[in-house]
């Protein structure tokens, strides 16, 4: 068996982040009645709401921005680009939303069926860029916790995807060479190229089928492609 190490990314690749957050808006857009201050709906709110959490974690990813900027901008960014005058909105929607998110359960398609496949055949972890104890309550939340031996996350390793220091880290906690070591993840910048810098075999899990110019070492669009390798 040539991997013993499967080191797995957490949202978007197992937890089903934009099921879960659409489930959370939709619960703030209710409970806080923005249908009073302008927004048509919750599925407008969710939609503009991805796309600038996404952008924003993406500078995150980059450097460009601390994770409290995060916090404090982007539901004044979805007001903005939803044409609303943030000063009519006057409760702390990111305090009710990172209390409700963490609490979803949703994985993604067959992620469950994944896990219960590697389950006692390799020693798995997790590496994430997101808040440890958000990522906890997540893992919590989705019963899948035992499942993972090392939780890696920015703040513990002080430093995060895709600096190869978080990659090493990961390494040295789990006692693992980067030989038998698998990196696997949905985020090409932060899980693929950021492992492949340390040397580490990579699975892209790209359900859009996305084309990447250095490709890695296996290309899935499903899970059970990767139950097939491993």
């Amino acid at each position: 068996m040539k991997y013993r190490h499967l080191f797995f990314d957490l949202d978007h690749t197992l937890w089903d982040f934009d099921r879960n957050s659409a489930e959370s808006l939709a619960e703030l857009f209710e409970t806080f009645r923005l249908t009073e201050v302008g927004i048509a709906s919750a599925e407008e709110f969710s939609r503009h709401f991805i796309a600038i959490n996404r952008k924003l974690w993406a500078d995150y990813d980059k450097n460009l921005i601390a994770h409290s900027y995060i916090r404090e901008h982007r539901f004044p960014m979805v007001y903005r680009s939803l044409g609303i005058d943030e000063a009519t909105v006057q409760h702390d929607l990111n305090a009710e939303y990172l209390r409700l998110l963490p609490r979803k359960p949703h994985l993604l398609e067959s992620a469950r069926e994944l896990l219960d496949h590697l389950q006692g055949r390799y020693t798995l972890h997790i590496i994430t860029n997101g808040f440890a104890e958000i990522q906890a309550v997540k893992m919590d939340s989705a019963e899948i916790a035992h499942y993972f031996t090392n939780v890696i996350t920015s703040e513990n390793a002080n430093a995060k995807k895709p600096d190869p220091l978080v990659f090493e880290y990961a390494l040295q906690a789990a006692g693992a060479s980067i030989s038998e070591s698998l990196m696997i993840g949905d985020n090409y910048e932060a899980d693929i190229l950021g492992a492949k810098g340390v040397g580490m075999d990579t699975v892209f899990y790209n359900p859009s089928g996305t084309l990447v110019a250095d490709p890695p070492t296996y290309d899935i669009q499903h899970w059970r492609e990767l139950m097939a390798i491993l």
